[in-house]
């Protein structure tokens, strides 16, 4: 069961600064990584599929998903860490995978860094198995963290 009081809702651009803070708490902001880049390029991208998660007018939770048109992706899945364990993760995740069914989408994808038990554990729990895949990225713009 989700926090009492959580709402859902898309991202709105008054969202941005309360965002970034939330992503830096929770340890999502990497130096090859702007993120005020990342939420550019998905306000230029399927915005409807950024949500945030707000409890008293407060940001507290986000996740940013996408469809391609063969698979969903889900980035960004963020909850503040001392509201963490109350059901917001499974909650976030929910409207972000209704979304993605209500536009046809088949499966989702996403990527956890290796060495994150407990996230990889988290997404298990949620129904997720680990693809016998190997992730491959290339790089096609340099960005710096800010």
């Amino acid at each position: 069961m989700a926090l009492e009081g959580l709402t859902t809702r898309v991202y709105h651009p008054g969202d941005q600064e309360a965002v970034i803070a939330l992503w830096r708490a929770c340890n999502l902001v990497f130096p090859w990584n702007d993120p005020y880049q990342d939420i550019a390029r998905k306000l230029a991208q399927q915005p409807e599929l950024f949500l945030v998660g707000t409890l008293e007018n407060t940001v507290i939770a986000t996740v940013m998903a996408g469809y391609e048109g063969h698979r969903g992706w889900i980035n960004y899945l963020a909850v503040a860490p001392e509201h963490r364990f109350r059901g917001i993760g499974r909650t976030m995740m929910q409207a972000a995978e209704d979304r993605l069914r209500a536009i046809g989408c088949p499966k989702i994808n996403l990527q956890v860094r290796a060495h994150n038990a407990e996230v990889l554990a988290f997404y298990q729990h949620l129904g997720f198995q680990i693809d016998q895949v190997v992730s491959l990225g290339k790089r096609l713009v340099e960005d710096r963290e800010r």
